[in-house]
């Protein structure tokens, strides 16, 4: 059964009816109180004379650790707040299949994303305790006043010197993304000293691919402005994004290079401060992707919900916009471009990568393309994290960020092997039946 949405059908708020939860005092700026009413589009709530809302981490009194009740709210604070995000994807999932139809193909592609996640289960847990629990997981740092206006911060364990950072927009087919999609790639960088900063959006249907570009380009200005408070250097950052999020954050970067280009005023961040780009598994010429996505289940009726309509395929294209003659002014200003993609890859083809970084070269931006023999969608940003050891799309990442700093080069050909986090036949079996 195909979805039959017209472009400009009304959109529902899922969180409208979101249950309040109850408040109680936050040690990391996310208490429960805050989160429901957050994703309901409040910024704050006021009950009596108290306002709730993001707060600065509570230490213990000076000299002191903190006491057992102290550990144990935390605790419980920690599983409500895991608790509440697991009730917000499974009602975006719910509402999703509404949309989608449950036929034939959506059943057996949903078996097997259960059985994918369940095979890659034993990393999973490692790195989800490592995402509630870890003090250097930083969760839920409000950066606007739109529903899931929130980026998490992997913070590295060395607190000497302003850190690089890496700002990070996550994938999820513009309708399952969500911020912790990326404490793998958080912690794994962070390990080497680089802040990752975890940028979460609103998805289809809470918004449509206006606001996730928007939605991703206000975390972006809040990383350039603050992130120097949480000790990252706001002369070294770099923008990244992964499958939809790369897409997304390609169109900020190229929308911003526009404004610029254009004169705009009052831009609260500008393209000058972002020192690399790189886009993992990403779409580029919406164009080119329409049939493709409806052959693999993303139904063209749906898709164009999503992207505002045929219209709309054009302004939401990098590929496209930076040739048109009217942006030529804006490409100057676009920083190096490195490009990720595995060449098995059937979520999206690698042949959009390749085209965008062509259409880049014309432009004379500079632009690199790395191609992977026989990866898959998946395979570069988990299957090969999860594998532990060398990894070649992680260590030129990591040598690009640490460029011209040879004491973090040093560590890093130091550096102990990564921890395996899933054997291998249960990761090569997910990548059998894997659905991406």
């Amino acid at each position: 059964m195909t979805s039959s949405l017209p472009a400009n059908h009304a959109l529902p708020d899922l969180c409208d009816s979101f249950p309040p939860m109850s408040p109680s005092p936050s040690l990391h700026g996310e208490d429960m109180m805050t989160d429901s009413l957050l994703l309901s589009g409040s910024p704050r709530y006021k009950k009596g004379s108290v306002t709730f809302e993001n707060q600065p981490r509570r230490r213990a009194p000076s000299g002191g650790k903190p006491t057992l009740l102290q550990r144990q709210q935390s605790f419980g604070r920690d599983i409500g707040h895991a608790a509440s995000e697991t009730f917000l994807l499974t009602r975006l999932t719910i509402t999703l299949l509404r949309y989608l139809g449950v036929g034939y193909r959506w059943i057996t592609r949903l078996a097997g994303l259960g059985l994918y996640a369940a095979l890659l289960m034993p990393g999973f847990l490692q790195v989800g305790y490592y995402y509630f629990f870890s003090s250097q997981v930083r969760r839920s740092i409000i950066y606007g006043d739109q529903p899931r206006n929130r980026l998490d911060l992997y913070l590295p364990g060395n607190k000497d010197g302003k850190k690089p950072v890496v700002a990070f927009v996550t994938g999820g087919a513009w309708i399952i993304g969500y911020k912790a999609w990326g404490s793998l790639l958080g912690k794994q960088l962070a390990e080497r000293d680089i802040i990752v900063a975890c940028i979460d959006y609103r998805n289809f249907p809470q918004g449509t691919i206006s606001d996730m570009v928007t939605d991703a380009s206000q975390g972006i200005s809040f990383i350039c402005n603050h992130i120097s408070e949480y000790g990252g250097d706001p002369n070294r950052i770099y923008l990244m994004g992964q499958s939809a999020g790369a897409h997304i954050s390609a169109c900020v970067l190229v929308e911003q290079a526009i404004k610029e280009a254009k004169g705009a005023e009052n831009i609260s961040w500008s393209v000058s401060q972002i020192k690399a780009y790189f886009g993992l598994s990403g779409g580029y010429n919406l164009f080119n992707l329409v049939d493709h996505f409806n052959n693999r289940g993303l139904y063209r009726s749906l898709f164009l919900s999503i992207m505002e309509g045929e219209e709309s395929l054009k302004q939401f294209s990098p590929e496209v916009r930076i040739e048109d003659p009217g942006c030529t002014n804006a490409a100057p200003l676009l920083p190096p471009i490195t490009l990720f993609h595995g060449t098995e890859d059937y979520s999206i083809p690698s042949a959009s990568s390749q085209a965008f970084v062509e259409a880049l070269r014309r432009s004379e931006v500079p632009a690199e393309l790395i191609l992977f023999e026989g990866k898959t969608h998946t395979d570069l940003f988990l299957q090969d994290p999860l594998r532990g050891g060398e990894d070649e799309m992680f260590d030129h990442l990591v040598a690009v960020i640490h460029a011209g700093d040879n004491e973090a080069l040093a560590k890093d050909a130091n550096a102990p092997p990564r921890r395996r986090l899933v054997p291998e036949v249960l990761l090569r079996l997910a990548g059998c039946i894997s659905p991406f």
